[in-house]
C-alpha cells in the first residue's frame, strides 16, 4: 500500500508541470489565413496571366508590322 501511495504522489508532482496548453483551431483565424493564401495565390496568378497577355499582345503587334514573321525563309 505505502508503494501504491508513493507512486501516486509523484505521478500527480508530475502533473504540475507547467506544459503549453494545446487548444483546438481558432475557425476565424483558419478562415483568416485561408483568405489570405488564396488572395496571395490568386494575385500571383494574375499576375502570371497579364504577363503572358503582354508576352501574345507584343508577339502579333511584332508580326502585323512585318518586324518577324512565322514563315521559314528559304
Amino acid at each position: 500500500m505505502h508503494f501504491a501511495s508513493e507512486l501516486n504522489s509523484k505521478q500527480m508532482a508530475g502533473g504540475r508541470v507547467a506544459h503549453a496548453t494545446l487548444k483546438g483551431p481558432s475557425v476565424v483565424k483558419e478562415i483568416f489565413i485561408g483568405l489570405t493564401l488564396g488572395l496571395i495565390a490568386g494575385g500571383m496568378w494574375k499576375m502570371h496571366h497579364w504577363n503572358e497577355q503582354r508576352k501574345t499582345r507584343t508577339f502579333y503587334d511584332m508580326l502585323e508590322k512585318g518586324q518577324i514573321s512565322v514563315v521559314v525563309e528559304e
